[in-house]
């Protein structure tokens, strides 16, 4: 059969001997597949939470002229306050003023000022003494 190709045949043992390769490239294959499908993947260590610092208090020293001042006497001194906030059986009254803020902390039978901040702060105190004057002097806002 001439014009046909010369076909060359395989002999039986090289046969098998393929047949055999084949057979262990799929079972390695087959391996390392199951094996990437069990294995877990690797996470990094978990970072640990880091306690977010709480910024230090104010400097201590409330100015006395308005310490224990009772809520009526703090309104006759200052008007109607910008805001109110009351947490329990806690207000805290917010001032604004053109270059700062007051903040008194009221709480007590009766309710009284307990504690007071402006911002920006005083050196030396929690309440600058200037803030408060001129708060007082000129006629509160309100928002």
């Amino acid at each position: 059969m001439e014009g046909r190709g010369n076909y060359v045949l395989v002999g039986p043992v090289r046969l098998v001997q393929k047949a055999n390769m084949i057979r262990r490239i799929a079972a390695l294959l087959l391996a390392f597949a199951g094996a990437g499908c069990a294995a877990q993947p690797s996470r990094p260590p978990p970072v640990p939470q880091i306690a977010s610092a709480i910024p230090p208090a104010p400097p201590r020293g409330e100015p006395g002229l308005y310490l224990n001042m009772a809520a009526p006497g703090l309104q006759a001194a200052f008007g109607r306050p910008a805001f109110v906030r009351k947490d329990g059986a806690t207000e805290m009254w917010r001032y604004d003023g053109a270059a700062c803020r007051a903040f008194f902390f009221l709480y007590g039978t009766p309710l009284a000022v307990r504690h007071v901040e402006t911002l920006p702060h005083a050196a030396q105190s929690a309440a600058d003494p200037a803030c408060l004057t001129a708060l007082r002097v000129s006629p509160a806002k309100t928002s």
